[in-house]
């Protein structure tokens, strides 16, 4: 069965950073695409990072210059080092397992999903 396990978040001050690791197991991790998405309470699950199994990346505007995407395939794990973190970060990150055809900002590229870990950025 597949398995994505997210790790890493925590509370912080502005400024900060926190790395995020997802373990992955239960599918053929290097050929997939894997992203990184959050939910704020009463808002939509947005797009953060995405990366692709030959290490193409894409990030959302707001994010681009202070989180970084990255994957281990040895490790069948994906990574999200977040730096100079503000209070508008603060929500729950989520992991995601996709073909690799797809467009990395779209929600429905994955087919696979974590469990989320939570992330507060005090001002």
């Amino acid at each position: 069965q597949v398995r994505l396990v997210e790790s890493g978040g925590g509370l912080v001050q502005a400024g900060d950073s926190l790395r995020l690791s997802c373990a992955a197991s239960g599918l053929t991790f290097s050929t997939t695409s894997m992203g990184w998405f959050r939910q704020a309470p009463g808002k939509e699950r947005d797009f953060v990072a995405g990366i692709r199994s030959g290490g193409m990346t894409d990030y959302a505007e707001s994010v681009k210059g202070r989180f970084t995407i990255s994957r281990d395939n040895a490790k069948n794990a994906v990574y999200l080092q977040m730096n100079s973190l503000k209070p508008e970060d603060t929500a729950a990150y989520y992991c995601a397992q996709g073909g690799d055809s797809g467009f990395l900002r779209r929600r429905n590229t994955y087919s696979y999903w974590g469990q989320g870990t939570q992330v507060t950025v005090s001002s």
